[in-house]
């Protein structure tokens, strides 16, 4: 499930728990090119796993959040989903351990 919140300052949080069916993709995809707010930040602390084509879809919005001028963030990720993301090209400063 993908649920997707506004802060009042327009940074947009999506939070993924459990399974997605490509849902996750087409969400960030959506708001970094159509939304585009300042700040993105995917929240996977409820994420115990992420299957391979979540997390290119993840590394591919930090791609995408650049060309479009979309800081993309990247929160709460456990030990072998953080060593997932970074094998994908996740810079390790998008990494973070908190939602801030």
């Amino acid at each position: 499930m993908v649920d997707v919140l506004t802060r009042d300052d327009g940074t947009v949080v999506i939070t993924l728990s459990g399974s997605d069916d490509g849902e996750l993709r087409r969400v960030l995809v959506h708001t970094v090119r159509r939304v585009r707010p300042f700040r993105l930040i995917v929240d996977l602390g409820d994420m115990h796993d992420l299957d391979p084509l979540n997390v290119g879809s993840v590394a591919a919005a930090c791609a995408l959040g650049d060309d479009h001028q979309v800081s993309v963030e990247i929160v709460s990720p456990r030990g072998e989903v953080t060593q997932r993301l970074a094998a994908a090209g996740v810079p390790h400063q998008r990494l973070r351990q908190s939602v801030h």
